[in-house]
């Protein structure tokens, strides 16, 4: 057994947590021990939720694990039916509960419960968090669909012409809200209709309703794979699979849906400003940047492709931890004449990175934590990501206006690179460095800074004088707070009748005005 300090993904009960999490009118019972209840600063935290997750935990302690825990369950779950009054009732184990191998789903399905319960098997040794979720979804889905499955040898009734379902974005899911809106549009400008989007806002009434589409969107395979596979299967229901990620795939995905169902190709207005900027000359900065990218199967594909077909980046690693997803990782590397790293260790990773010496990481929190380390600029492309990254503004990774957002922040980082670069080239120059008077300031006659202040625009008056050494310790601090250090720390000493300001003396008036 490896002790980690990250990791990519939960184990699967978490993944369970989101499905519900994003539903209406679903409630999940989980066998968990007191204490197990971590996954709900995830919600109202990160997600930024104004309500705790729809979860209800056994919570048992050791001393139940002496006697028969089922009554605890069945406890818990009639508790949970009469507080939260929910139509559908999920009922799984965590991996620690897992271990006792109670079969909680079994007794509450048994037990008299007067909803209906749909037992969520979890597999925790074995699998991780995005499966859980995707493994989730996929039972609700065939629980509540199972009676209105067609019979053996007959057809299925067809669908709502010009209509599909979006199957896959959840919550704690990378921009998955922004990312329905901005889909939803594109479809309408189709004329195509969006009949159920699914888990993220829906009810078990609207799952019902999901046969009714022509056509299944699968819009992040991890979660919606196994789902869209099942529809297809048993409702013959077609899945449109291009994920539209970047202009290309954007456009690929379009013509998918035209083709799926039946319609005529028509003009669409690109709202991308990426393509212009990729034609333009300041773009040549850009080409042949050497890119590392990791995150979920998803998106490391997308920016692959994004950036080898797109921006004219030269990707020099593409990885994930989606096992699950990890053939089509591989033949995205194997494509751009690369290997694959497919692991869960960011450990691995972060050697990855330093071998390869990248120009800019596509990545997740962890490589923003590596980059940060190596000096390296990043952007994060991917779950796991921190509360910063889902910000309140609209900002989708999908369509073109998702395209948009990619290029900003993408760009972004290597251009500030360059900033921060040549600041430090030219810093001792006479034009450039930290002493010299704004330009715009001298022209309009104000007073030129004193030698050595770097943050004043005073003039040097009868007052104590700076020692090179504080002078210099004077430099480490913050530009946007080093004013104000220097005002007082000059006033400390004035009043202590201090004629040479030392670095003691720096820290003496620090310790000063702290208090």
């Amino acid at each position: 057994m490896q002790l980690s300090l990250w990791t990519y993904e939960g184990p699967p009960h978490v993944g369970a947590i989101r499905i519900a999490a994003s539903m209406k009118g679903v409630h999940l019972l989980l066998h968990a021990p007191q204490g197990d209840s971590y996954a709900d600063l995830l919600f109202t935290m990160i997600e930024r939720d104004d309500h705790r997750p729809p979860v209800t935990y056994t919570t048992f302690q050791a001393r139940d694990l002496g006697s028969d825990t089922a009554d605890l369950v069945l406890r818990s779950a009639k508790a949970a039916v009469d507080t939260h009054q929910p139509q559908v009732l999920l009922v799984g184990d965590s991996c620690t509960a897992e271990l006792l191998q109670d079969q909680p789903g079994t007794l509450v399905s048994s037990g008299g419960v007067d909803v209906p319960v749909i037992p969520v098997e979890m597999l925790a040794y074995s699998r991780k968090e995005n499966w859980g979720a995707g493994e989730t979804l996929y039972t609700i889905i065939r629980g509540l669909l199972q009676h209105k499955t067609p019979a053996p040898g007959t057809e299925p009734a067809p669908g709502i012409a010009g209509s599909v379902n979006i199957i896959g974005p959840s919550s704690l899911g990378f921009r998955c809200r922004d990312d329905v809106r901005e889909i939803r549009c594109l479809l309408e400008s189709m004329g195509v209709t969006v009949n159920v989007v699914a888990p993220l806002g829906a009810s078990p009434q609207d799952l019902l309703r999901l046969p009714d589409a022509q056509a299944n969107i699968c819009l992040y395979p991890e979660v919606a794979g196994p789902a869209c596979d099942w529809l297809q299967r048993n409702f013959k229901q077609p899945t449109i699979r291009t994920v539209p990620i970047g202009v290309g795939a954007t456009k690929a995905f379009m013509a998918e849906v035209r083709e799926t169902l039946g319609l005529t190709a028509q003009e669409t207005a690109e709202e991308s400003r990426l393509p212009w900027y990729s034609k333009s000359v300041d773009s040549t900065y850009l080409t042949g940047k050497r890119v590392f990218i990791f995150g979920d199967a998803t998106h490391a594909i997308a920016a692959a492709r994004i950036a080898d077909q797109e921006l004219a980046f030269d990707v020099v690693g593409l990885g994930t931890y989606s096992r699950e997803q990890a053939r089509g990782v591989r033949e995205a590397a194997s494509a751009l004449e690369l290997k694959a790293l497919i692991t869960d260790d960011y450990l691995e990773v972060e050697k990855a990175i330093s071998e390869v010496q990248p120009e800019l990481v596509l990545g997740t929190q962890m490589e923003r934590h590596i980059s940060k380390r190596l000096g390296i600029p990043c952007a994060v492309i991917s779950t796991p990501a921190h509360v910063q990254d889902y910000p309140a503004r609209y900002s989708p990774q999908m369509g073109f206006e998702g395209a948009n957002v990619i290029f900003d922040t993408w760009v972004h980082p290597l251009m500030m690179g360059l900033e921060e670069h040549l600041l430090a080239m030219f810093r001792e120059d006479f034009e450039f460095h930290d002493d010299v008077q704004p330009s715009h300031l001298a022209a309009e006659g104000h007073v030129t800074r004193p030698a050595g202040s770097g943050d004043s625009t005073e003039t040097a008056g009868a007052g104590p004088t700076w020692d090179l050494n504080a002078e210099r310790e004077l430099r480490k601090i913050p530009f946007f707070v080093r004013g104000k250090a220097r005002r007082n720390t000059e006033q400390f000493a004035a009043d202590q009748g201090v004629s040479i300001i030392k670095v003691d003396t720096l820290y003496e008036a620090k310790a000063h005005f702290s208090r």
